[in-house]
């Protein structure tokens, strides 16, 4: 069995605010073809945590690194090894579906954008669709766009918050099924969710953030 790499490694990471300590002394190694899912009641420190994770928001104490180089919104690196859906996105208003797919596309270097940007928008059921703008749209349809956005680009780490929300049935089986193959084929994962079908069905490991529900 081939060896596999690092990708992520979060070493004593420690977030506050005020006299909080949301976490502290976090620590978590994440290879190719790993998927970690973090769990617990809302509130836990999830999407703090994520955002520490991505350089959203800036841990008290700790490091993260991606593929050896320290996590920073601004690095090439990062930004070419690093796909995140963590926020409600702020999509530009004058672009149309397909116009923000193939400039994210293009912008990160991806060969042959069009086709890739077409087989996403089938894929995420969004070609109808592909000519609106995204204020337009209803809250399930951009979700599926906000996740477009991270699989239109190149990746060797998806960091994701909740990607089950506003999801009907049908889009919670394609997102299981899709992070099960992006998983199956060595992206490293990283995830918080409170929908157990997919946690079950896509996470190499459980983490369980705060304390547990009685």
């Amino acid at each position: 069995m081939a060896k596999r790499t690092t990708i992520l490694k979060v070493s004593g990471l420690r977030r506050a605010f005020g006299p909080n300590t949301i976490f502290e002394k976090f620590s978590l190694e994440v290879r190719t073809g790993e998927a970690i899912a973090l769990t617990g009641r809302n509130g836990a420190g999830k999407s703090t945590l994520l955002r520490c994770l991505v350089g959203a928001d800036r841990p008290d104490d700790g490091s993260v690194q991606v593929c050896g180089n320290a996590m920073s919104e601004a690095s090439p690196e990062i930004r070419r090894d690093v796909a995140t859906v963590i926020d409600d996105l702020d999509f530009f208003p004058d672009l149309s579906v397909v116009e923000h797919l193939d400039l994210l596309a293009r912008a990160h270097g991806i060969a042959d954008p069009d086709d890739v940007v077409d087989e996403v928008l089938e894929e995420v059921q969004l070609v109808p669709q592909s000519g609106q703008l995204p204020g337009t749209l209803s809250s399930g349809q951009r979700r599926r766009l906000a996740l477009a956005t991270a699989f239109v680009r190149p990746r060797k780490l998806l960091i994701l918050d909740e990607p089950e929300q506003r999801l009907d049935s049908e889009g919670l089986t394609w997102l299981t099924q899709r992070l099960k193959s992006e998983r199956q084929k060595g992206l490293a994962i990283v995830f918080a969710s409170h929908e157990p079908e997919l946690v079950e069905t896509v996470a190499t490991r459980v983490i369980q953030l705060g304390a547990p529900r009685e």
